[in-house]
Protein backbone atom coordinates (compact mmCIF):
# COMPACT_ATOMS: atom_id res chain seq x y z
CA UNK A 1 0.00 0.00 0.00
CA UNK A 2 0.96 3.58 -0.73
CA UNK A 3 -0.01 6.15 1.92
CA UNK A 4 -0.31 9.12 0.46
CA UNK A 5 -1.02 12.09 2.66
CA UNK A 6 -4.94 10.89 3.89
CA UNK A 7 -4.94 8.72 0.46
CA UNK A 8 -4.15 4.93 0.44
CA UNK A 9 -2.92 3.60 -3.20
CA UNK A 10 -3.64 -0.42 -3.51
CA UNK A 11 -1.96 -1.75 -6.65
CA UNK A 12 -3.64 -4.35 -8.32
CA UNK A 13 -3.18 -6.88 -11.49
CA UNK A 14 -5.91 -7.87 -13.46
CA UNK A 15 -3.13 -10.23 -15.12
CA UNK A 16 -1.24 -10.04 -18.19
CA UNK A 17 -2.03 -9.97 -21.89
CA UNK A 18 0.65 -10.06 -25.08
CA UNK A 19 0.69 -7.76 -28.08
CA UNK A 20 2.52 -7.63 -31.26
CA UNK A 21 5.67 -5.21 -30.74
CA UNK A 22 4.33 -3.13 -32.91
CA UNK A 23 0.86 -2.04 -30.81
CA UNK A 24 3.06 -0.99 -27.84
CA UNK A 25 6.28 0.90 -30.01
CA UNK A 26 4.26 2.00 -33.04
CA UNK A 27 7.11 3.79 -35.78
CA UNK A 28 10.15 2.83 -33.06
CA UNK A 29 12.05 0.65 -34.58
CA UNK A 30 13.15 -2.41 -32.85
CA UNK A 31 16.81 -1.62 -32.63
CA UNK A 32 16.23 1.45 -30.64
CA UNK A 33 13.79 -0.04 -27.77
CA UNK A 34 14.29 -3.78 -27.39
CA UNK A 35 17.62 -3.35 -25.17
CA UNK A 36 16.07 -0.97 -23.28
CA UNK A 37 12.86 -1.85 -22.66
CA UNK A 38 12.83 -6.06 -23.14
CA UNK A 39 13.68 -8.15 -26.75
CA UNK A 40 9.95 -9.34 -27.65
CA UNK A 41 9.71 -13.57 -27.95
CA UNK A 42 10.04 -15.53 -30.74
CA UNK A 43 6.03 -14.23 -32.15
CA UNK A 44 7.33 -10.61 -31.79
CA UNK A 45 4.78 -10.45 -28.64
CA UNK A 46 5.60 -8.02 -25.86
CA UNK A 47 3.56 -8.55 -22.41
CA UNK A 48 1.30 -5.98 -21.34
CA UNK A 49 0.28 -5.77 -17.68
CA UNK A 50 -3.71 -4.83 -16.68
CA UNK A 51 -2.92 -2.80 -13.58
CA UNK A 52 -6.03 -1.11 -11.95
CA UNK A 53 -5.83 0.36 -8.46
CA UNK A 54 -8.03 0.81 -5.44
CA UNK A 55 -8.34 4.18 -3.88
CA UNK A 56 -9.65 4.78 -0.30
CA UNK A 57 -9.81 8.13 1.14
CA UNK A 58 -12.34 8.70 4.11
CA UNK A 59 -15.13 5.65 3.91
CA UNK A 60 -14.93 5.93 0.46
CA UNK A 61 -13.57 2.62 -1.82
CA UNK A 62 -12.95 4.02 -5.44
CA UNK A 63 -11.28 1.27 -8.49
CA UNK A 64 -9.47 2.77 -11.17
CA UNK A 65 -9.90 0.50 -14.26
CA UNK A 66 -11.15 -2.77 -14.13
CA UNK A 67 -9.06 -4.64 -16.77
CA UNK A 68 -10.57 -7.44 -19.02
CA UNK A 69 -13.08 -8.67 -16.30
CA UNK A 70 -14.39 -12.50 -17.19
CA UNK A 71 -16.51 -11.66 -20.35
CA UNK A 72 -13.79 -13.07 -23.11
CA UNK A 73 -14.64 -16.01 -25.01
CA UNK A 74 -12.00 -19.24 -24.68
CA UNK A 75 -10.46 -18.19 -28.10
CA UNK A 76 -10.66 -14.52 -27.06
CA UNK A 77 -8.51 -15.58 -24.10
CA UNK A 78 -6.14 -17.51 -26.26
CA UNK A 79 -5.48 -14.49 -29.19
CA UNK A 80 -4.15 -12.78 -27.02
CA UNK A 81 -2.35 -15.30 -24.02
CA UNK A 82 -4.63 -13.81 -21.08
CA UNK A 83 -2.93 -14.97 -17.95
CA UNK A 84 -4.90 -13.62 -15.35
CA UNK A 85 -2.95 -12.84 -12.08
CA UNK A 86 -3.93 -14.38 -8.77
CA UNK A 87 -7.81 -14.93 -9.94
CA UNK A 88 -7.63 -11.30 -11.25
CA UNK A 89 -9.50 -7.88 -9.88
CA UNK A 90 -11.93 -9.17 -7.79
CA UNK A 91 -10.18 -11.36 -6.17
CA UNK A 92 -7.24 -8.58 -5.16
CA UNK A 93 -10.26 -6.57 -3.69
CA UNK A 94 -11.19 -9.65 -1.56
CA UNK A 95 -7.47 -9.85 -0.44
CA UNK A 96 -8.02 -6.21 0.62
CA UNK A 97 -11.05 -6.83 2.33
CA UNK A 98 -13.17 -5.35 -0.43
CA UNK A 99 -16.30 -7.11 -1.94
CA UNK A 100 -17.77 -5.56 -4.91
CA UNK A 101 -20.87 -4.21 -2.88
CA UNK A 102 -18.69 -2.04 -1.41
CA UNK A 103 -17.19 -0.01 -4.23
CA UNK A 104 -18.55 3.52 -4.50
CA UNK A 105 -17.36 4.75 -7.61
CA UNK A 106 -15.46 3.27 -10.73
CA UNK A 107 -13.28 5.96 -12.42
CA UNK A 108 -13.09 4.70 -16.00
CA UNK A 109 -10.03 6.29 -17.92
CA UNK A 110 -11.12 5.22 -21.24
CA UNK A 111 -13.60 2.43 -22.57
CA UNK A 112 -11.17 0.21 -23.89
CA UNK A 113 -12.02 -3.46 -23.53
CA UNK A 114 -8.47 -3.97 -21.68
CA UNK A 115 -9.78 -0.84 -19.42
CA UNK A 116 -13.38 -1.21 -19.07
CA UNK A 117 -14.15 -5.10 -19.82
CA UNK A 118 -14.57 -5.61 -15.95
CA UNK A 119 -17.24 -3.21 -15.71
CA UNK A 120 -19.84 -5.76 -16.15
CA UNK A 121 -19.90 -9.91 -16.01
CA UNK A 122 -22.57 -12.56 -16.79
CA UNK A 123 -24.44 -13.68 -13.31
CA UNK A 124 -24.97 -17.62 -12.17
CA UNK A 125 -28.39 -17.34 -14.87
CA UNK A 126 -26.53 -15.40 -17.55
CA UNK A 127 -27.46 -12.18 -17.21
CA UNK A 128 -25.27 -8.94 -17.95
CA UNK A 129 -24.88 -6.96 -14.61
CA UNK A 130 -22.85 -4.20 -13.38
CA UNK A 131 -19.49 -6.12 -11.54
CA UNK A 132 -19.79 -3.48 -8.81
CA UNK A 133 -23.72 -3.23 -8.05
CA UNK A 134 -23.66 0.24 -5.86
CA UNK A 135 -21.00 2.10 -7.84
CA UNK A 136 -21.27 5.42 -9.82
CA UNK A 137 -19.10 4.81 -12.60
CA UNK A 138 -18.06 7.92 -14.23
CA UNK A 139 -16.00 8.43 -18.23
CA UNK A 140 -15.53 11.29 -19.91
CA UNK A 141 -18.76 12.31 -22.35
CA UNK A 142 -16.51 12.75 -25.24
CA UNK A 143 -14.85 9.03 -24.51
CA UNK A 144 -18.70 7.60 -23.85
CA UNK A 145 -19.59 9.05 -27.33
CA UNK A 146 -16.93 8.07 -29.77
CA UNK A 147 -17.24 4.40 -27.80
CA UNK A 148 -21.08 4.44 -28.77
CA UNK A 149 -20.16 5.47 -32.36
CA UNK A 150 -16.64 3.44 -33.27
CA UNK A 151 -15.18 3.30 -36.50
CA UNK A 152 -13.16 0.46 -38.47
CA UNK A 153 -10.42 0.87 -36.42
CA UNK A 154 -12.26 1.16 -32.81
CA UNK A 155 -14.78 -0.90 -32.75
CA UNK A 156 -12.46 -4.04 -31.90
CA UNK A 157 -12.17 -2.11 -28.34
CA UNK A 158 -14.80 -0.48 -27.57
CA UNK A 159 -17.63 -3.16 -26.88
CA UNK A 160 -21.13 -1.97 -25.64
CA UNK A 161 -21.15 -4.67 -23.18
CA UNK A 162 -18.61 -3.23 -21.09
CA UNK A 163 -20.21 0.22 -20.87
CA UNK A 164 -24.08 0.80 -22.26
CA UNK A 165 -26.01 -0.99 -19.33
CA UNK A 166 -24.30 1.63 -17.00
CA UNK A 167 -25.65 4.20 -18.61
CA UNK A 168 -29.09 3.00 -19.40
CA UNK A 169 -29.70 2.52 -15.68
CA UNK A 170 -28.18 5.83 -14.32
CA UNK A 171 -25.03 4.49 -12.94
CA UNK A 172 -22.67 5.75 -15.26
CA UNK A 173 -22.09 9.87 -14.77
CA UNK A 174 -20.45 11.67 -18.15
CA UNK A 175 -17.69 14.40 -17.18
CA UNK A 176 -17.49 17.61 -19.16
CA UNK A 177 -13.42 17.73 -18.83
CA UNK A 178 -11.27 18.11 -15.51
CA UNK A 179 -13.23 17.07 -12.74
CA UNK A 180 -12.85 16.67 -8.96
CA UNK A 181 -14.41 12.97 -8.30
CA UNK A 182 -13.75 12.72 -4.01
CA UNK A 183 -11.20 15.04 -1.83
CA UNK A 184 -7.73 15.01 -3.10
CA UNK A 185 -8.80 12.80 -6.37
CA UNK A 186 -9.73 14.56 -9.49
CA UNK A 187 -10.02 13.46 -13.27
CA UNK A 188 -8.07 14.99 -15.96
CA UNK A 189 -8.60 14.70 -20.02
CA UNK A 190 -5.17 13.42 -21.19
CA UNK A 191 -6.18 14.05 -24.90
CA UNK A 192 -3.72 11.84 -27.75
CA UNK A 193 -4.46 8.04 -26.78
CA UNK A 194 -7.92 8.90 -27.61
CA UNK A 195 -9.77 12.10 -27.76
CA UNK A 196 -11.42 11.49 -24.37
CA UNK A 197 -8.61 10.17 -22.57
CA UNK A 198 -8.77 10.98 -18.86
CA UNK A 199 -5.70 10.51 -16.13
CA UNK A 200 -6.70 10.48 -12.36
CA UNK A 201 -4.90 12.56 -9.98
CA UNK A 202 -4.48 12.43 -6.50
CA UNK A 203 -3.04 15.07 -3.78
CA UNK A 204 -3.03 15.20 -0.05
CA UNK A 205 -0.74 16.79 2.29
CA UNK A 206 1.47 18.34 -0.24
CA UNK A 207 1.92 14.68 -2.10
CA UNK A 208 1.00 14.01 -5.39
CA UNK A 209 0.52 11.10 -7.54
CA UNK A 210 -1.00 9.84 -10.83
CA UNK A 211 -2.30 6.65 -12.98
CA UNK A 212 -0.91 8.15 -16.32
CA UNK A 213 -3.23 5.17 -17.94
CA UNK A 214 -1.94 5.21 -21.81
CA UNK A 215 -1.06 8.50 -21.66
CA UNK A 216 2.23 6.29 -21.56
CA UNK A 217 0.93 2.56 -21.50
CA UNK A 218 4.97 2.04 -20.52
CA UNK A 219 7.05 3.71 -18.07
CA UNK A 220 9.79 4.55 -21.37
CA UNK A 221 6.49 5.99 -23.06
CA UNK A 222 6.84 8.70 -20.58
CA UNK A 223 10.17 9.10 -20.35
CA UNK A 224 10.53 10.02 -24.46
CA UNK A 225 8.16 12.05 -25.76
CA UNK A 226 8.51 10.66 -28.91
CA UNK A 227 7.46 7.30 -28.55
CA UNK A 228 4.02 6.07 -28.10
CA UNK A 229 1.77 3.50 -29.00
CA UNK A 230 0.45 2.59 -32.36
CA UNK A 231 -3.13 3.07 -30.92
CA UNK A 232 -2.98 6.58 -29.99
CA UNK A 233 -5.21 8.15 -32.56
CA UNK A 234 -3.86 11.29 -32.16
CA UNK A 235 -0.24 11.36 -31.86
CA UNK A 236 0.69 14.52 -31.47
CA UNK A 237 -1.41 15.18 -28.92
CA UNK A 238 0.37 12.35 -26.89
CA UNK A 239 3.53 14.01 -27.57
CA UNK A 240 2.02 17.86 -25.87
CA UNK A 241 0.07 16.29 -23.09
CA UNK A 242 3.64 14.31 -22.16
CA UNK A 243 4.93 17.03 -22.29
CA UNK A 244 3.18 18.82 -19.86
CA UNK A 245 2.76 16.03 -17.69
CA UNK A 246 6.32 15.54 -17.41
CA UNK A 247 7.03 18.90 -16.32
CA UNK A 248 4.13 18.62 -13.42
CA UNK A 249 5.63 15.21 -12.29
CA UNK A 250 8.81 17.45 -11.88
CA UNK A 251 7.72 19.94 -10.05
CA UNK A 252 5.88 17.80 -8.09
CA UNK A 253 8.03 14.76 -7.46
CA UNK A 254 4.65 12.61 -7.85
CA UNK A 255 4.53 8.82 -7.91
CA UNK A 256 3.66 7.52 -11.64
CA UNK A 257 1.23 4.27 -12.21
CA UNK A 258 1.48 2.86 -15.38
CA UNK A 259 -1.43 1.30 -16.81
CA UNK A 260 1.00 -1.99 -18.83
CA UNK A 261 4.28 -1.70 -17.79
CA UNK A 262 6.02 -5.29 -16.40
CA UNK A 263 9.30 -3.74 -15.06
CA UNK A 264 8.12 -0.45 -13.66
CA UNK A 265 4.36 -0.46 -12.84
CA UNK A 266 5.39 2.77 -10.48
CA UNK A 267 7.75 5.36 -10.46
CA UNK A 268 9.35 8.96 -10.12
CA UNK A 269 10.23 11.23 -12.49
CA UNK A 270 13.82 12.43 -12.49
CA UNK A 271 16.58 13.76 -14.78
CA UNK A 272 20.19 12.12 -15.40
CA UNK A 273 23.72 14.41 -15.65
CA UNK A 274 22.78 15.41 -19.11
CA UNK A 275 18.76 16.40 -18.22
CA UNK A 276 16.86 13.92 -19.99
CA UNK A 277 13.92 12.68 -18.41
CA UNK A 278 13.96 9.08 -16.31
CA UNK A 279 11.58 6.71 -14.21
CA UNK A 280 13.46 5.80 -10.96
CA UNK A 281 10.86 2.53 -10.22
CA UNK A 282 9.12 2.58 -6.91
CA UNK A 283 8.63 -1.08 -5.82
CA UNK A 284 5.30 -2.00 -4.76
CA UNK A 285 3.68 -5.55 -4.56
CA UNK A 286 0.40 -6.53 -5.89
CA UNK A 287 -2.34 -6.69 -3.54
Amino acid sequence: MIQLGLIRIHLLNDGCYYNDAGGPFGLVPRTLWKNVFMPPDENNLLPMRLHSLLVQVGDMNIVVDTGYGTKLTEKQQTNIRLEPYNDGLLAGLARLGVAPSAVHMVIDTHLHGDHAGGNTLYDADGQLVPTFPNAEYVVQRREYEDAMHPNERTRATYLPINYQLLYENGQLRLLDGDTELAAGISGHVTRGHTPGHMSVRLESDGQHAAFLCDMASYAIHFERLAWMTAYDVEPLETLETKRRWQQWALQTNALLIFPHDPLRPMGRLTQDEKGNPRIAAVDEPYA
